[in-house]
């Protein structure tokens, strides 16, 4: 980072951050009521917004059910082939700046250094790759996608993917059921986060602009940034991270009633699952008025050291050595699968392609600032090039891996022990009927519903974190009666969709916010290639 004059690294003007000097005076934020610091008006828009969309769903919930299903279904049919397009547009960039000489850009300038080793950055990294999603769909997705592949094979108008063999080829239906499972978790959803990370880290320690998305755009609107097209830019931020976080948080919930119910007999229902939101969101401000220090980073290290024995224990006591070539041969599968599955156009498989594919792309979207923005501040002293191999390998290493443990022992269940009963259960109690199988089930069980809950209330007060960045003009040390409003509210957005229709209602949020914030993230492309075109190599 250059110093206060306004000279880049190597003692060059920099006119981004010159100009940033003048404009930082438009963003000053105003000490509000309660405490708050409003970075006016990202703040009051977003939080006026977000209280009168609870307030209206929770009033008219019977009504709005019907009306979410259908926005969801006519956003993935309508605009599937923009989220893949876009999403493609996202890998190809990253690749083409690995291998580019802007490579070669250090992230925080020329004389930087890391602020933390590999060991730590890779932990972080790995953290970044876990979450309520990979506990939901670890075994329901490659067991959904295996058992559709196994009953239809291809040809049909209705196939559920672009290639698959014939209806009852076992081993072929594993193959595509993996290869399309990782396709979800793998290099695309990596790379949407590693632009999101990229742009900022660029612009907040080599420009000196403030850690929030408006400051990417500079080198396209200028001082502009500190008026509304910057105001706009950071409020579809906020909703983007926020919705994308209700459905987090919702898949959450579904599953930990489900594993309470499993072992305990908690019943099914909203009832049970708004008590759960409303519990876990009380341990997340707790979390949120420690500090990022003593909350969210305890909380954090008991996260992986719960999830790295659960992977541990799938691993020794499952079709060990199926799982360990398995992960290779997935690999291999997705490479061979890739150019079919990423395809846009042309494609026949609309349960996939706008069931799963198109609502997952429109889902990491909306998480994008979230995660973008944890990886950005772990990451400052890499070089591009560095930073891009391990945001994109890393990550994806760790959901082929636990995708294989888990969704290949429920594969394996069913094809070598005949076992039924993941096949039969909703999604959510997929998990818990495959550990039922293993021993030791009723500990295991247990653990995963922990997994799911902290996963939950780090996803919550890092979401918290994250947003009231955002709304304070990227300032990270906001006070805390703003961050609790924001994790109080993705509770109350949870609950309001939950009862507002469901699932659909969640997905169909993630979606609609998902689509603006894609367009912020086609920009975004264009303007990291001029900032690190304006960096020293």
């Amino acid at each position: 980072m250059s110093d206060a004059s306004g000279l880049s690294p190597d003692g060059a003007a920099n006119p981004i951050e010159t100009d940033y000097e003048i404009g930082q005076h438009n963003i000053q934020n105003k000490l509000g009521p309660f405490g708050f610091d409003i970075h006016n008006p990202v703040f009051v828009i977003s939080g006026l917004s977000i209280v009168a969309f609870v307030f209206l769903t929770l009033a008219f919930q019977n009504d709005l059910g019907p009306l979410f299903a259908a926005l969801r279904n006519w956003l993935t049919s309508t605009l599937d082939w923009f989220f893949l397009s876009a999403a493609n547009i996202f890998v190809i960039l990253c690749l083409v700046l690995i291998v580019s000489p802007l490579g070669k850009v250090r992230l925080g300038g020329t004389e930087a250094t890391p602020d933390y080793t590999y060991t730590g950055w890779f932990s972080m990294l790995f953290a970044a790759g876990m979450g309520i999603g990979l506990m939901f769909y670890g075994v329901s997705e490659p067991i959904s996608h295996f058992s559709s592949s196994l009953a239809e094979g291809a040809g049909s108008p209705d196939s559920w993917a672009p290639l698959a063999g014939a209806a009852g080829d076992t081993e072929g239906a594993r193959r595509l059921g993996m290869a399309a499972t990782i396709f979800h978790w793998g290099l695309h959803p990596w790379a949407i986060y590693a632009i999101v990370a990229l742009a900022l880290a660029l612009f907040t320690y080599n420009k000196g602009l403030p850690l929030t998305l408006r400051s990417v755009f500079y080198p396209i609107f200028g001082e502009r940034i500190w008026g509304w097209p910057g105001h706009v830019i950071d409020i579809l931020a906020v909703f983007a991270t926020l919705f994308g976080l209700a459905t987090s948080l919702g898949l959450g919930a579904q599953q930990a009633n489900a594993g309470l119910e499993f072992l305990f007999g908690l019943p099914v229902n909203n009832l049970s699952m708004v008590i759960l939101i409303t519990l876990i969101t009380a341990a997340a401000l707790i979390s949120v008025v420690a500090g990022l220090d003593a909350g969210v980073k305890r909380l954090s290290e008991i996260n992986m050291v719960l999830a790295i024995v659960l992977l541990g224990f799938i691993i020794i006591v499952g079709p060990t050595i199926a799982i360990l070539t398995g992960f290779f041969n997935n690999l291999v599968a997705y490479a061979e699968y890739l150019p079919a599955l990423s395809n846009p156009v042309g494609r026949s498989d609309d349960n996939f392609r706008q069931g799963w594919t198109a609502f997952y792309w429109a889902w990491w979207i909306s998480w994008s600032p979230f995660v973008g923005m944890f990886i950005a501040r772990v990451s400052r002293g890499r070089t591009v090039r560095e930073f891009l191999v391990c945001v994109l390998l890393i990550p994806s290493a760790v959901c082929v891996l636990w995708m294989t443990a888990f969704g290949g022992t429920a594969i394996s269940q069913i094809v070598n022990d005949g076992y039924q009963g993941v096949t039969g259960a909703a999604l959510e109690l997929k998990l818990f009927m495959m550990l039922q199988e293993l021993p030791l089930a009723q500990i295991t069980s247990f653990i995963g519903i922990i997994l799911v809950i902290v996963f939950f209330v780090t996803s919550s007060d890092s979401g918290s974190l994250v947003i009231d960045t955002i709304t304070a003009g990227g300032k990270v040390d906001a006070p805390t009666p703003q961050r609790v409003f924001w994790c109080v509210f993705e509770g109350l957005v949870a609950i309001a969709l939950l009862l507002g229709g469901g699932l659909a209602a969640l997905q169909a949020m993630a979606v609609s916010t998902g689509f603006p914030f894609t367009i912020v993230l086609l920009g975004a492309c264009y303007a990291v290639v001029r900032g690190l075109m304006s960096e020293p190599r």
